[in-house]
């Protein structure tokens, strides 16, 4: 059913541009190639109630071993995986960060596992508004099993999925294993190719998404469905656990990251963690709203720094979609869509830039 409704996902796979990008995802969704965190928990960690300093310097040492692995075998035997392995390690690392929340540069610094809260409003319990087989991503994703955590670290005043970002759905508490359990059903009865960890964003409940990984039977690739807004030690944490980043790069202007998503430092922020994906050995799947009266502000910038600083090497979906929701009423020049002419100005611009890798 899902290729009679995408019949261009069946083919997305032979795209240029997709194995251009994304050859390590495409094998992993074959089952061909084990996920980064079936090699992660390959790797044994012994630890116990070690200081959180302590913790992070073994996170280090296991990481070197990880990429070892990594570089020299597509395959794992799961069978001999230790009990306790790395991947066990960045959840109760995820844990203690808990307590003085930094898994997002907000850095809020609040205790979430006593009940306090900070930006994004999500405490120690991970929320899912909901999961389903999501027909309607790019097309080398579909069919993609899509779990929406409740909360954000942003407040985009045009957000789409505002009841689900701003907590209005209050959604059900799950735990790793309860969302291990509904990754496996789907990847088994439905084919799913992907597990897409969204939101709202995921960063709030890394600690939940780590905890599935720890318990997944199930071989998929992990793709992180976010705003690029994680910390430095967040970034540490994911690294091992997503084969993909679909990462939302909204804004080239930090002026206008303030003003439409109360967010400070963007730019800074979120082109150093695109940078850290691409050391990481992740793969990248960009995302770019392009914004009414925003194509020279934002737009331009964002595909000058993709250009020169990824190339052909990220997959770029210049995104036509924007629609007035949530409070862009209140801000002038959000109240339209997109004009026809600021379309072709930015798919110009970015063909001008020698980016062919494009969506669509």
């Amino acid at each position: 059913m899902h290729w009679l409704i995408r019949p261009d996902a069946v083919t997305a796979f032979q795209d240029r541009g997709v194995r251009r990008a994304l050859p390590n995802y495409i094998e992993v969704a074959e089952d061909r190639r084990d996920a980064c965190f079936r090699v992660a928990r390959m790797v044994e960690a012994e630890f116990g109630d070690e200081s959180t300093e302590e913790l992070w310097r073994l996170h280090s040492e296991l990481m070197r071993e990880y990429r070892r692995l990594r570089r020299s075998t597509s395959r794992v035997d799961t069978e001999k995986a230790p009990g306790r392995s790395l991947m066990h390690l960045k959840h109760a690392i995820a844990m203690r960060v808990l307590e003085r929340c930094e898994l997002c540069e907000r850095r809020c610094g609040c205790n979430r596992r006593a009940g306090e809260v900070g930006f994004c409003g999500v405490g120690a319990e991970a929320r899912l508004s909901s999961e389903f087989i999501h027909l309607g991503e790019e097309a080398c994703l579909v069919p993609s099993h899509t779990l929406f955590f409740t909360g954000c670290n942003f407040y985009c005043v045009y957000c789409q999925n505002w009841t689900i970002s701003r907590r209005v759905e209050k959604g059900v508490p799950v735990t790793g294993r309860m969302l291990a359990e509904m990754v496996e059903r789907r990847r088994v009865g439905e084919k799913s190719r992907n597990v897409n960890l969204v939101g709202g964003s995921p960063t709030p409940s890394m600690h939940a998404a780590l905890e599935m990984l720890c318990h997944l039977r199930v071989n998929i690739p992990v793709v992180w469905n976010s705003n690029m807004y994680m910390s430095e030690k967040g970034m540490c944490l994911l690294e091992g656990a997503v084969d993909v980043y679909l990462a939302d790069f909204k804004y080239g202007s930090d002026e206008c990251a303030m003003e439409l998503s109360k967010v400070d430092r963007y730019f800074e922020v979120v082109t150093r963690n695109l940078l850290a994906a691409k050391v990481q050995g992740a793969e990248l799947l960009i995302r770019h709203l392009v914004l009414p009266g925003h194509v020279d502000c934002c737009t331009k910038r964002v595909l000058e720094w993709v250009a020169e600083e990824l190339g052909d090497s990220a997959r770029l979906n210049i995104m036509p979609q924007y629609r007035p929701e949530f409070e862009a009423y209140r801000h002038r020049g959000l109240s339209r869509r997109v004009s026809r002419s600021e379309m072709q100005e930015a798919l110009e611009y970015a063909r001008e830039l020698g980016l062919w890798n494009l969506e669509g």
